[in-house]
């Protein structure tokens, strides 16, 4: 990883982290936003660090575990890191869905924090 510039493995290191979290327990994702973070998940919006703990905590699936197809990471002229992340999900006894996920990241105050996010998943023909 030491070979990866320095965006790349900061993307990485969050997407993991991310996920991790996500997939064990939504309630501790405030930790990685900010109050001014913004999230678009499938259209809706909302702003806030606890409008966005909010959001993901009541998304209607008890478990969940998401597999990372690629990522892709690039840093941005304001010193900001824009992630890209394609996969796949599997919500509790549903199908197993694809997804499309972008993160801007953002040094604040000593650590990497999420300012915007949004979310898709790969569906067609719906």
């Amino acid at each position: 990883m030491g070979d990866k510039p320095i965006w790349e493995q900061i993307g990485s290191s969050f997407v993991q982290h991310y996920y991790q979290l996500f997939d064990t327990d939504r309630t501790h994702l405030g930790s990685i936003y900010i109050d001014a973070s913004c999230l678009t998940w499938e259209g809706q919006q909302c702003q806030g660090k606890a409008a966005i703990v909010e959001k993901l905590s009541s998304l209607p699936f008890q478990k969940i575990q998401h597999s990372i197809t690629s990522q892709d990471h690039q840093p941005t002229p304001d010193s900001c890191i824009l992630s890209m992340v394609v996969g796949q999900l599997k919500a509790d006894d549903d199908q197993v869905l694809g997804f499309h996920q972008t993160f801007l990241l953002k040094s604040f105050q000593g650590a990497w924090v999420c300012t915007n996010e949004v979310f898709r998943l790969a569906l067609h023909n719906v």
